[in-house]
């Protein structure tokens, strides 16, 4: 009981020494001086991948299962069509989603009246041949694509870009506290906290693509009469990164 109890003692002991040294620590770390700045770098870089998707509607007054052959026909030539168009090699795909079928009603009171039968469908091309995106709207609105729904670009190597313009902006909060310590007769000592980020913006706007079908026909119209493709300016995408750093002083 007694060699127990000492040893009870003896953990008790060094037990509290470390809470105290953990809290003599942060207590230090909390009435140290500190610098806090916040710096950015950015980067404007050329596209290199594009997603391109299609919305296909149909529909039928009489038959579901009408307008879903009907959808499915345009889909597949869809997709046939850019699958000519793309490199899969380069890590090109294609891929069709959010398949819907269903009735539309008329309701006056409370009565409901069949419609029509509406299905739709999505063709989402991804690809890095970017000079053949106005070609590929063309074809595809003349397949029969109801409307586009987004075209978005970014870049393949934007983890890399990313990185790069991080180093650049710790660098710079580095060299900006240095600075800022030096004016008062002091110098960094160490990290308090460190938060950072990245992203990205394109200047492409695409709400100019949502168009009805007979405005797409019409453009393919007049682009096949002067024998070239709808034409398509990528733009640039910016990258931008931002360090927010505290620094302790001494």
């Amino acid at each position: 009981m007694k060699k127990t109890a000492v040893l009870i003692a003896i953990l008790s002991i060094l037990a509290g020494g470390i809470l105290s040294t953990n809290a003599g620590t942060q207590n230090n770390d909390k009435e140290r001086g500190y610098i806090s700045v916040s710096t950015n770098a950015n980067a404007e870089v050329a596209p290199d991948v594009a997603e391109l998707s299609f919305s296909v509607k149909t529909t039928d007054n009489k038959s579901l299962q009408k307008a879903s052959l009907m959808n499915k026909d345009i889909s597949e030539k869809i997709y046939n069509i850019l699958k000519e168009q793309i490199n899969t090699s380069n890590g090109d795909y294609i891929k069709t989603s959010n398949y819907n079928a269903t009735p539309v009603y008329n309701y006056n009171g409370n009565k409901r009246t069949l419609d029509k039968y509406e299905v739709s469908n999505r063709v989402t091309v991804h690809t890095k041949s970017l000079d053949k995106l106005g070609s590929m709207i063309d074809k595809a609105t003349e397949a029969g694509a109801t409307n586009i729904d987004s075209l978005n670009f970014s870049v393949s190597n934007y983890e890399s870009q990313c990185n790069s313009l991080i180093e650049i902006a710790t660098k710079k909060a580095n060299t900006r506290a240095n600075i800022a310590a030096k004016g008062t007769g002091a110098t960094l000592d160490g990290i308090r906290s460190m938060d950072i980020s990245c992203s990205e913006q394109s200047n492409f706007s695409t709400p100019r693509l949502y168009m009805a079908k007979n405005m797409l026909s019409a453009t393919a119209d007049s682009v096949a009469a002067e024998g070239a493709s709808t034409s398509i300016s990528s733009g640039v995408i910016k990258v931008y990164a931002n360090a927010n750093v505290t620094f302790f002083v001494k």
